[in-house]
């Protein structure tokens, strides 16, 4: 087969290569035997004894004169190594094998003179099911080569399906080449009606169910199939024209490894009147140039002039280095390292009498094979020991064949498991020619996605990814794809809402009103009309109003368990702050036209600030409620699945109602006070007196908190949570705007009122 024959090439090009180089071995040069190996087992021990003794008649006797073989190169799967590996071991003959790694070759006991040059496939399974997930391709057959690598193989592929939720649709096992002969009679129908439902199937052999799987894939015909397959596969169909090739499109995983440029120059320049001794030139150059043979000198003639194999298309020869390829280069060069570090320790040893050849037994390589690591000279690491192989990258190859016989792999992508997670596998897909007749890739799952308000819904008997798609209930919702159950929908009073967006706008903006007041007094503290309303209550009075504005939004947004306990001490004790300020403010009021009378001793109390003393205390008092509050059955999380029809409302439970209605009929009672002692001292001269604007914005308070409590309990849900956060609002808006409002227009636009003069001379400060 040609691909056995660049096999053959690259064996010949590292031996040349090598007798070149004069750092590696020098003054010696590399000789070989080649042994062409026949599927019978008299034929393979044959070859072994020619091998080991020069001869086949007489066992254990060597008639060789020449020098010894220093080791043998194979391909042997595990069958043949079993047969030969034997007969090898009796004379610790050291095998380099150069096929595809094997697991279970490694057994250093069974297999003590065997080394396996091939990168390991341990994450083969993972690179297949990336690019599977890659595509979404969830329904994916698989054809799997019958030996102990392939059951391993399956074994991986399907536990890592399993994984990441990727069905497989049919399993198939494929008989190997030597089965196949033995029953030549017998029908191997891979695809049947069974396979049919899935677009994508898996490919998985060693060389030797190669023909056998291509036999069966053509023989059925399956242009509409996307095949992704191993480095293995040759898809060397000689013989075979077909209009449409159904292996048109596959995907391969090969080994990552360097190109070898000079490789190309050797395969161009290699002929029969270069390499006379090889009968498969001769073989080539008679089939593919046109060439005549003469049977009286055993020379070809009238060739195609100037002819090299470079010029012969992929199908009758490929020039790229295969997998196999290439690792036969690194067995050769692995040899060839041991015999140089062996031959160098023989050199550093005492010189002996007489010794002019440098005589050695086979065995005494295996020292050297085993710690041989070095870079090849495309730049790659190599070494024999199992223990140390490093898991190769893989390049992902698209099979081009169409027209038939292109034959083309071309790199679209590559695969790394060291890579970080997303980005184990990188692909240009418009670069990718996918089944003939497809030009985009193929779609391969059972049943298709389920969209938004269905569910999945399990075919009896079947795979996971068989289902049918189930309308939801009613009351129930499914937001996303393919979801296995439908639930009922989740609402909050969100920012996202425009109820939620409206009122944050509008607590931001009394927060910046309420601060901007807050500037203009401390800006304007000297004047007459704000030292006359008790500079530090005023200040006190704004950045708990502040406070008030900004605590409402904890009631917006997603509840957890943080925001709902936040929620209730904060909106009671900023309230409870600035109630109790406006007590004192209504108080100090009281006192100051007090002290006017002769004789009174309210003076000292009005003095001393002893008004003052009443924020600290009330909400001290507060603190203690909600402390004991939060101590016995604080607010938590809770939903409300009866208020909406076909939602979930998520709400802040206030744990205690008794301990709620105290901190609110608390802070009513305080409300009171105010509004009472404001409305008794609203009558007291009007020059120094703000008790008609304390009692009004007491009024408007008490108003909307008398308002809030019947409404509040007649709704539920969002509306219940929004009326609160309204309340809140509002009783804020209402004492900075019946308190400050006035205080606000004579500084900025009455200046003149501002004045001890103006304040005297006018019986009302606002007309």
């Amino acid at each position: 087969m040609p691909s056995n024959y660049q096999t053959y090439l690259a064996f010949t090009f590292a031996i040349e290569e090598i007798n070149r180089n004069p750092h590696l071995l020098p003054n010696i040069s590399l000789g070989y035997e080649f042994h062409n190996l026949i599927h019978s087992h008299w034929r393979i021990l044959e070859n072994s004894f020619i091998l080991l003794t020069g001869q086949h008649e007489i066992p254990n006797y060597t008639c060789r004169r020449e020098s010894k073989c220093a080791a043998v190169l194979t391909e042997m799967p595990w069958g043949t190594s079993g047969q030969i590996g034997p007969l090898l071991e009796l004379y610790k003959f050291p095998q380099v094998t150069f096929g595809a790694f094997d697991p279970t070759l490694t057994d250093s006991g069974q297999y003590p003179s065997l080394y396996q040059v091939a990168p390991k496939d341990t994450y083969l399974a993972l690179g297949m099911v990336s690019l599977m997930l890659h595509f979404h391709w969830t329904w994916v057959g698989l054809l799997i080569a019958e030996g102990h690598k392939g059951l391993q193989f399956l074994s991986d592929i399907t536990a890592e399906m399993d994984r990441n939720r990727v069905c497989v649709a049919f399993v198939k096992m494929v008989s190997t080449a030597a089965v196949s002969y033995l029953s030549a009679t017998q029908k191997h129908n891979i695809l049947t009606a069974d396979t049919s439902s899935a677009n994508v199937a898996v490919i998985y052999y060693d060389t030797d169910s190669t023909q056998d799987v291509n036999y069966n894939i053509v023989q059925n015909f399956v242009t509409w199939k996307v095949w992704v397959t191993n480095s293995q596969w040759q898809a060397d169909l000689d013989g075979r024209n077909f209009i449409r090739d159904p292996l048109h499109g596959t995907l391969v995983l090969s080994h990552h490894h360097e190109e070898i440029s000079d490789f190309k120059i050797f395969v161009q320049e290699a002929t029969p009147y270069k390499y006379p001794e090889d009968t498969y030139l001769f073989m080539y150059w008679s089939k593919n140039f046109h060439c005549s043979f003469s049977e009286t000198d055993c020379v070809l003639k009238n060739c195609t002039p100037n002819a090299s194999m470079a010029w012969l298309p992929p199908n009758h020869f490929d020039k790229a280095m295969s997998d196999v390829s290439y690792n036969i280069y690194n067995a050769v060069y692995a040899v060839a390292h041991a015999l140089h570090a062996m031959l160098f320790e023989e050199v550093q040893r005492p010189p002996m009498r007489n010794r002019q050849v440098r005589m050695f037994s086979p065995w005494q390589l295996h020292r050297f094979l085993k710690n041989i690591q070095f870079h090849n000279p495309a730049g790659d690491q190599v070494n024999l020991d199992d223990r140390k192989k490093l898991d190769s990258a893989y390049d992902i190859l698209n099979f081009w064949n169409f027209p038939e016989g292109l034959r083309l792999k071309v790199k679209v992508g590559i695969f790394s498991s060291h890579a970080p997670h997303g980005q184990k596998i990188i692909l240009s897909e418009d670069m990718i020619e996918w089944a003939t007749g497809a030009t985009e890739p193929p779609r391969s799952v059972c049943s298709e996605s389920c969209n938004p308000g269905f569910r999945k819904s399990p075919q009896e008997g079947r795979a996971a990814c068989c289902f049918d798609c189930t309308p939801c209930a009613d009351n129930e919702i499914s937001n996303g794809t393919d979801m296995e159950q439908c639930v009922k929908s989740v609402t909050f009073l969100a920012y996202e809402d425009p109820l939620g967006k409206a009122l944050a706008v509008t607590a931001l903006s009394l927060t910046v009103l309420t601060a901007a007041v807050l500037g203009l007094f401390v800006k304007h503290r000297h004047t007459p009309i704000v030292k006359a309303n008790n500079r530090a209550l005023s200040y006190t009075l704004l950045i708990s109003l502040t406070c008030c504005f900004l605590c409402s939004l904890l009631f917006i947004g997603r509840p957890s368990t943080a925001t709902c306990i936040l929620q209730q001490t904060t909106f009671a004790v900023v309230f409870t702050v600035a109630v109790s300020t406006v007590l004192a403010k209504t108080i100090t009021v009281v006192l100051a036209f007090k002290v006017t009378a002769p004789g009174r001793r309210m003076r000292q109390l009005l003095v001393s600030g002893a008004p003052n003393s009443i924020i600290p205390i009330c909400s001290l008092i507060q603190l203690t409620l909600c402390g004991v509050w939060m101590g016995t059955n604080p607010p938590y999380i809770d939903t409300d699945a009866h208020s909406e029809h076909g939602h979930i409302i998520i709400v802040c439970n206030k744990g205690s109602l008794t301990a709620f209605y105290c901190v609110l009929g608390y802070l009513g009672s305080l409300a009171l006070a105010s509004f009472t002692v404001a409305f008794l001292a609203r009558n007291l001269p009007d020059t120094f007196n703000e008790a008609k604007f304390l009692t009004f914005s007491m009024l408007v308070f008490c108003s909307v908190w008398v308002t809030f409590l019947p409404v509040y309990h007649s709704t539920k849900g969002k509306v219940m949570v929004a009326m609160e956060v309204f309340s809140i609002l509002a009783s804020g808006a209402g004492l900075l705007g019946c308190i400050f409002a006035p205080k606000c227009y004579i500084i900025l636009l009455r200046p003149k009122r501002n004045s001890l003069i103006g304040i005297r001379d006018k019986t009302h400060p606002i007309r």
